[in-house]
């Protein structure tokens, strides 16, 4: 029997190179986001679910079967200086980053196999960067959720990790909601590949990732070491 792995965000960026990945994995994928993707894939199904809906998040996560591999890439990013902030952003970015995960893993959790693993897509600015003030509060809420559940989940052998990407290769980057921070190019020269993040959640997921759990992941270019 193929493991199978649930995946938000898939109709693009993180989430669809994640869900790519795992399908050449042989993983059997269930994908949620609101648009469609285009995988074409047999092992691949797609439910359209606003993450942001978090009733409807809820009428999905009990109709779901549990995964062996839980993924919350879903995302998106407004920024804005202090003078210039709504709370209508910071409220839209904690439903997608930090309830519809909560809610998620809450529902999905219990009914996980011993030995399952969960992984929630964080970011290099969970450490904080001017400008994303409201971005990095609902990213770095996510540590906090990871390292709690690692807890409660260690005693069955399933895993609950961040992976925090720096700036991406992604349509996020040419999200006119983030214009007034625009990405830097990374010291290795690079914006990261979006396959390289999927690829670390490959290995987070699968058996070698056992002895790893309530930890942050960063994958950013070495843009970390301008901090």
């Amino acid at each position: 029997m193929m493991p199978s792995a649930l995946v938000t965000g898939v109709s693009s960026g993180i989430g669809e190179a994640i869900a790519l990945v795992l399908l050449e994995a042989e993983y059997d994928v269930m994908g949620l986001s609101r648009r469609a993707p285009a995988i074409k894939d047999d092992r691949f199904s797609w439910r359209g679910t606003d993450l942001g809906d978090l009733a409807q998040v809820q009428e999905v996560a009990q109709q779901l079967q549990a995964p062996d591999l839980l993924v919350h890439a879903a995302g998106f990013m407004v920024t804005g200086a202090l003078g210039e902030l709504k709370a209508e952003d910071l409220a839209g970015m904690h439903a997608v980053h930090v309830q519809a995960p909560m809610v998620l893993v809450n529902s999905l959790a219990p009914k996980m196999a011993d030995g399952s693993r969960i992984i929630l897509m964080g970011s290099r600015t969970m450490t904080g960067v001017a400008g994303k003030s409201q971005y990095a509060a609902t990213k770095s809420a996510l540590a906090g959720l990871s390292r709690s559940w690692a807890m409660e989940l260690a005693p069955r052998g399933i895993t609950c990790n961040v992976v925090a990407p720096g700036p991406t290769n992604t349509p996020m980057m040419v999200d006119p909601r983030r214009a007034g921070v625009p990405p830097v190019t990374p010291p290795l020269g690079a914006l990261v590949d979006p396959a390289d993040v999927a690829a670390l959640v490959l290995f987070l997921g699968g058996e070698h990732g056992k002895s790893i759990t309530g930890q942050v992941m960063t994958i950013c270019g070495g843009a970390s070491l301008k901090s």
